[in-house]
């Protein structure tokens, strides 16, 4: 037994306990480091004028909660309708681009159809290059879709390394299924719907997740599309009003229901867009979270 326990590689030995404690320490530290930040946020978005002015800037120590900053927010104005823009592009947009993969993807996993090479080579040269600020610009421009939503939509509706993660995957499903189900005359669409993507819901769940959280944290093409700022999507207003602190007490922000009565302090109306537009993410993603080991690792490793 004692020549067991010798010859077991160092990595199997159970950690001392200074190492464990080390171990311990570091995820604290590391865990503190993310929390922390949100938890400012989070608090000076919720604390009262009184307490903003008495810290000067953040709020580090809880004084009283207020709502002021989110009653203001959604009291009408340019941030209320950021919110259902936001939302609007992220739900279509994240339809519009799953169902471009999982088609684009479901036909490049079949050997036989057309154009597969010369598509499947044109998708993977755009890991290399990429088509450039201004031809896209100018493309986008000659369709006719400046200040379009569209235009937050599809020039980045499919994603090469989305697609190829789940053609990989639809690759490695049993292929004895879809031929049994060709020969009882079953067409490539009944077999796409249901047997398919039943047993691919991991995999979807994950795109979908991806695609969803890059419609709205995406804000470039908003800066380079939309002039009206009536469209704008909530990233933009977070990075016009909150990065680069332009202010926020004009009717064009808030609403013309709480202008002159609100009495939240700009870094508190600051600070709740900040969380208005984490919130959607921080609530979806661990929803997803266990299907990412299931869905895109087994497909991109296999594949």
């Amino acid at each position: 037994m004692s020549t067991l326990f010798e010859d077991r590689p160092v990595w199997a030995e159970r950690p001392s306990l200074p190492a464990r404690a080390a171990k311990n320490t570091s995820l604290a530290v590391i865990a503190a480091v993310i929390v922390f930040p949100l938890y400012v946020v989070v608090l000076t978005s919720l604390s009262p004028a009184s307490a903003v002015n008495e810290a000067g800037g953040l709020v580090l120590v809880p004084q009283g909660i207020s709502f002021q900053a989110y009653a203001d927010l959604f009291g009408g104005g340019v941030v209320t309708r950021a919110v259902l823009v936001s939302l609007g592009i992220t739900a279509v947009g994240t339809a519009v681009s799953l169902a471009a993969t999982v088609l684009a993807a479901y036909g490049l996993s079949q050997p036989g159809s057309l154009w597969h090479r010369p598509l499947l080579f044109a998708i993977l040269l755009t890991f290399l290059f990429a088509p450039g600020m201004i031809p896209l610009y100018l493309l986008v421009s000659e369709v006719g879709l400046i200040d379009s939503y569209w235009s937050l939509i599809l020039p980045t509706a499919v994603n090469a390394f989305n697609l190829v993660v789940m053609r990989a995957f639809f690759m490695n499903l049993p292929q004895e299924i879809g031929d049994s189900a060709r020969v009882d005359g079953a067409s490539e669409w009944t077999i796409l719907t249901r047997l398919v993507l039943p047993m691919s819901k991991g995999v979807t769940a994950v795109i979908a997740l991806f695609y969803a959280v890059g419609y709205w944290n995406a804000f470039f093409n908003a800066v380079l599309y939309i002039n009206d700022n009536a469209k704008w999507p909530l990233q933009l207003v977070l990075r016009q009003y909150v990065q680069q602190g332009q202010q926020l007490s004009s009717n064009s922000v808030i609403g013309d229901a709480v202008q002159g009565t609100a009495s939240a302090p700009n870094l508190a109306i600051q600070m709740a867009i900040v969380v208005v537009a984490l919130v959607p993410v921080t609530f979806i993603y661990p929803l997803v979270q266990k299907h990412f080991t299931k869905g895109v690792i087994i497909g991109a490793v296999k594949g």
